[in-house]
């Protein structure tokens, strides 16, 4: 049986007193690939910023790494967050340096390597995400989904153990969200990370998905394997799959 490097148990998350999140409780396996899906507003990105601390959970448990990460200070969750990796939804990069300059960014914060150490670990990040000639353009010069790759490359600088990413396919066409998928699969495959994805992708969750999580107003409906939950006859399941329906 797989490990679980997620663990939630009983997650409440508020904003102001608005209940967003409802009694979550969830374990996520290592080395899979997890889709958090829903309909607009269900609380899919919260969770994933609840579970990542960038929310401070109003009650609940969150275990990374088999640690409780809602308890610990900041030097501790640190050294947590050098174990993880994170993609923005819009990318995030900062358009004034060279797409190299911005994968210097975590190597710079986190480590202590001298500059050629740091060097070859860019050009390999950006050769695993077939950029290596984007080296020295700026964010501004690349289309939209050689950006989605950059940013990529930066958040497996590291070599997480985890990877999350907040709707990678926004904004792509079908053809360039297809390839994304494919850079997914693949680096899943090769870094042997865990990755929580949050997308309302039809396509894409059924290219990449290994389990899902289902979210509707607040509460989680389903979790396990995307086969069985089309099986389920869960109403709100059926027409999300059926009718592409998402607000």
């Amino acid at each position: 049986m797989k490990k679980y490097i997620i663990e939630v148990k009983n997650l409440v998350a508020k904003y102001g007193e608005k209940i967003v999140l409802d009694d979550i409780s969830v374990n996520i396996k290592a080395g899979e690939i997890t889709v958090i899906l829903g309909s607009s507003g269900c609380g899919k990105t919260t969770l994933l910023k609840n579970i990542l601390r960038l929310y401070e959970p109003y009650s609940g448990s969150v275990k990374i790494f088999d640690q409780e990460v809602t308890t610990m200070d900041e030097p501790e969750y640190n050294l947590i967050l050098k174990k993880i990796g994170v993609l923005f939804q819009g990318g995030a990069l900062l358009n004034s340096i060279s797409v190299g300059e911005n994968l210097a960014i975590p190597l710079e914060q986190h480590t202590k390597l001298p500059d050629v150490i740091k060097d070859r670990i860019i050009n390999l990040k950006l050769e695993l995400v077939n950029l290596a000639h984007a080296k020295y353009l700026k964010p501004s010069e690349l289309s939209g989904g050689m950006e989605k790759r950059v940013a990529l490359a930066r958040a497996i600088t590291l070599d997480p153990d985890l990877l999350f990413c907040d709707e990678p396919s926004a904004g792509l066409d079908p053809i360039t969200s297809a390839d994304l998928d494919r850079l997914i699969l693949n680096l899943k495959e090769k870094l042997n990370m865990a990755i929580v994805i949050v997308t309302h992708e039809l396509a894409s969750i059924h290219r990449i998905a290994d389990s899902i999580i289902f979210l509707h107003k607040g509460k989680m409906l389903y979790h396990g394997s995307l086969e069985a939950a089309e099986e389920a006859n869960i109403p709100e399941i059926t027409e999300f799959f059926e009718t592409g329906k998402f607000d």
